[in-house]
């Protein structure tokens, strides 16, 4: 079974730094893309980041120019470094991934998007 593990929330200051991370672990053939959400009581789903397996990254404009993301393939994990917090900010932040998974029969593979727990990510002014 695929399973993504994140860290890394907490609660900080604005324009405070705070750093994610998410290793995907398991029956891992290959992972595709990985990506950040976010959601924010009362608000849409929206997504934050992404990294193909190639390395490209995408932001949200809301977040272009203060976050990062990269990503450490030998590891399946990528990190999202979070500078200049803003209120805004605050949400649930939940990793997600394409993974392509090997079955309990040990052939047959699958590819699916997997979600993590979510972390919360707290911003006081």
């Amino acid at each position: 079974q695929v399973q993504l593990v994140e860290s890394g929330g907490g609660m900080v200051r604005s324009g405070e730094s705070l750093s994610l991370s998410c290793q995907a672990s398991g029956s891992i053939v290959r992972v595709n893309q990985m990506s950040w959400y976010r959601r924010a009581p009362g608000k849409q789903r929206e997504m934050v980041t992404s990294i193909s397996e190639t390395g490209e990254v995408k932001y949200a404009d809301s977040v272009q120019g203060r976050f990062t993301l990269s990503r450490d393939n030998g590891k399946n994990t990528i990190y999202l470094q979070m500078t200049n917090l803003k209120p805004g900010d605050m949400a649930t932040y939940t990793c997600n991934a394409g993974i392509w998974e090997r079955l309990r029969d040990g052939v047959n593979q699958r590819y699916s998007p997997f979600w993590g727990q979510g972390t919360l990510v707290t911003v006081s002014s």
